[in-house]
């Protein structure tokens, strides 16, 4: 079989281990670059993609490969909607999830008469992307400065132990640590993690997640509300660094996957171009 990974970071350890156990297993890995949409033939296509990057040429190309009947991991559709925070928000509230209220406000500079403390997201998820709280003014204004053109969602800042419960999701098995939040740390970068397991209850949440925005693997950031666990934010395709066994699950899932697909197209005897997504 022959997978292909829509990356421009193959060497990711999460990746990278997943391809050398689909190599040694006999079945070819291709790297395929997030440049954009595939404008010519497909020459040689792969039986399923795994789609780990998230930029808009990203996502254009893997609606193109869905378009000529290419299975993608996860989906065009549901990557995209997981980069738009507003989007994200409005969904899982609707499904009844306990996710944080969350507003698009624009921009940091037309914030008027906020309730402080806040949390500030950019609206757009992506890597290096704003997350900041925001105590004061005086912050509010340093932020605006720093990213005076950012569209930005704020959530009302949920006080806990400063620790985030990260728990990640591979094809229905769920894997989870606790990491340093990058509010508590006043970096903007997340601290040190730390061994942690989910209550059965917190675990099928995640599970709920992944029902209500159709992906297979990703990721939901909880944290300890008042009363019930407070959703803050679910990704695509994250890293999963660092957890015995998720390589071999998305392995699983590459191949579940390329193999529907072949049943598929000897089911309906066509030829590239008629499977199924």
């Amino acid at each position: 079989m022959k997978i292909g990974l829509i990356t421009g970071d193959p060497g990711h350890p999460v990746l990278a281990a997943a391809a050398e156990l689909l190599v040694r297993q006999g079945h070819e890995v291709e790297v395929v670059p997030p440049t954009g949409p595939v404008t010519g033939p497909v020459t040689g296509p792969a039986d399923v993609y795994l789609l780990k990057a998230r930029t808009p040429q990203a996502l254009a190309l893997a609606e193109e490969l869905e378009r000529r009947g290419a299975p993608v991991v996860n989906s065009a559709a549901a990557t995209g909607l997981c980069q738009d925070r507003v989007r994200m928000a409005d969904l899982a509230r609707a499904a009844g999830l306990p996710f944080a209220a969350t507003e698009a406000v624009g921009r940091l500079g037309e914030l008027v008469d906020p309730a402080y403390p806040f949390v500030v997201k950019s609206r757009r998820s992506r890597r290096h992307d704003l997350v900041a709280r925001v105590d004061g003014p005086a912050r509010l204004r340093e932020l605006a400065e720093r990213w005076p053109d950012e569209p930005v969602v704020t959530q009302a800042f949920v006080p806990g132990t400063g620790w985030d419960q990260k728990l990640w999701v591979v094809d229905g098995q769920v894997f989870a640590a606790r990491r340093q939040s990058e509010l508590a740390t006043g970096t903007g970068k997340s601290g040190r993690a730390e061994e942690w397991e989910p209550s059965a209850a917190r675990a099928a949440l995640a599970l709920r997640v992944g029902e209500v925005f159709g992906l297979d693997v990703y990721g939901v950031d909880l944290l300890d509300g008042p009363a019930e666990p407070v959703i803050v934010d679910v990704n695509a395709f994250p890293g999963v660094r660092g957890r015995p066994g998720a390589p071999e699950a998305l392995v699983a899932l590459a191949l579940r996957a390329g193999e529907e697909r072949g049943q598929a197209l000897a089911g309906l005897g066509g030829g590239p171009g008629r499977g199924v997504r």
